[in-house]
């Protein structure tokens, strides 16, 4: 179990020091900005899409470790999928982050390595930070978007 948690924190590492898809999106079809006052996460999520398909996803922004290494895996899990299937995404990363569990993890992959955060209740928000943002902007909600 050790070794696998070990090789859990080295991807949340990995992720938080070089994030994937950290870059503005020129020409976003949406962009939607999100805090976490408590911690001081921010994150700017830049979205092309097409038809419902979400064809590219990139976001800026400073933040500790657990919401970057988030963001990061996020965008990676969220490319070339649809709104509905990025739903689904957002629904079963909620349960994993928020019980330890996902009703169907294989909809998770990597960010199956998330799941500790449970375990440190501070953190559930850093986490879910990106992934509200997203919601906001699959959903079209033009509230301002905060963990709090």
């Amino acid at each position: 179990m050790n070794d696998l948690r070990d090789l859990y924190q080295q991807i949340i590492i990995d992720h938080s020091q070089h994030p994937h898809n950290f870059c503005p999106l020129e020409q976003a079809s949406h962009k939607k900005e999100g805090f976490n006052p408590l911690c001081g996460d921010k994150i700017t999520l830049y979205v092309n899409e097409k038809s419902g398909l979400i064809t590219d996803i990139c976001f800026q922004g400073a933040g500790c470790a657990i919401s970057t290494a988030s963001a990061s895996l996020m965008t990676d899990a969220i490319k070339n999928k649809t709104i509905e299937e990025a739903l689904e995404v957002f629904t079963e990363f909620q349960k994993l982050i928020t019980t330890g569990k996902a009703d169907h993890p294989e909809k998770l992959g990597k960010l199956s390595v998330l799941a500790g955060v449970v375990e440190f209740p501070m953190r559930i928000k850093c986490a879910t930070l990106p992934w509200h943002t997203l919601k906001a902007v699959l959903t079209k909600d033009q509230n301002i978007i905060s963990s709090e």
